[in-house]
């Protein structure tokens, strides 16, 4: 629990710096919890399901509005009753637009979070500016967003696939008081993440030739901190575009690894450890069980 602590104080930290800084921020009700359960007890069936338990809207934010990205579109959850969520930052792949991600962000949002599934500025951008981008997109999101206050600040997450997964590595190692990060079939020039200290699932594929695994997802995943949350799952037969396109593997697991970390809510250890065997989907999966954040 002192991992979970330090987490949350870095939390609190970057919330005063942005205040200090003139940032107004909305507070979350359930602030004094350590749990922010959000929906019905899971199951497996519900975390494959192509919609979670909550109704959802979207939202489009023109990229002539903002600066630091290029705009997207925002999906959330209808319903304020069950209090503040959790959110998420998306970002494309080399030469991609939020399209190639379109399927997954309303899908997560179903399950109780906010979602921001975003342009970069250029479609060539590198990976440490996607990671710049990424963090631009969550400071909107919490600051000047239409649907700000139906977020807690103090927790939010990343994710990315292809340039836009070293982005979200890129993001976590700058933004330590990140509840979680999802890079999917990463890509960087950069391969040590050592100092990273953001829970992180990183998802490769076992038939990528774009970011072979062996030179890109798995040194990712040996650099990080071994006292670190993490896991490294790989997907059976798959190309580097798999993210693109609907995957009951890549959603279940990382709604799974979102609720744990950006939720707190241990009833889905129960998918992250031990985590998903070996089969027709799932070539690899490692992790450190059990899970201390």
């Amino acid at each position: 629990m002192k991992l979970f602590r330090a987490r949350n104080m870095v939390a609190a930290l970057a919330a005063v710096a942005l205040t200090a800084a003139g940032v107004t921020l909305v507070p979350d009700a359930n602030a004094a919890t350590t749990s922010y359960q959000r929906g019905p007890a899971p199951t497996t069936a519900s975390i494959q399901a192509t919609s979670g338990p909550f109704a959802t809207s979207q939202t489009n934010v023109s990229r002539l509005a903002v600066s630091g990205f290029g705009g997207g579109d925002i999906y959330y959850p209808t319903s304020t009753a069950s209090g503040t969520f959790g959110a998420v930052a998306i970002a494309p792949g080399y030469t991609a637009m939020r399209s190639s991600m379109a399927w997954l962000a309303p899908r997560i949002a179903s399950q109780g979070f906010v979602v921001f599934n975003i342009d970069t500025l250029t479609t060539s951008d590198q990976p440490a500016t996607r990671g710049t981008e990424l963090l631009a997109a969550l400071d909107y999101l919490t600051t000047r967003s239409t649907v700000r206050t139906r977020i807690d600040i103090t927790r939010l997450a990343v994710m990315g696939h292809s340039m836009g997964g070293g982005g979200t590595l890129e993001a976590a190692k700058s933004r330590p008081s990140l509840q979680a990060a999802i890079p999917l079939t990463p890509w960087d020039t950069t391969k040590s993440f050592a100092g990273l200290a953001v829970p992180t699932l990183i998802i490769g594929a076992q038939a990528d030739t774009i970011a072979p695994v062996a030179q890109h997802a798995k040194p990712f995943f040996t650099s990080l901190p071994a006292g670190l949350d993490k896991a490294y799952l790989e997907l059976a037969g798959a190309s580097h575009f798999a993210p693109n396109s609907s995957n009951t593997t890549i959603a279940a697991n990382s709604i799974a690894w979102l609720k744990r970390f950006v939720d707190d809510d241990t009833r889905y250890e129960q998918f992250l450890c031990p985590g998903p065997a070996v089969s027709t989907t799932v070539s690899q999966f490692t992790t450190n069980c059990p899970h201390i954040s």
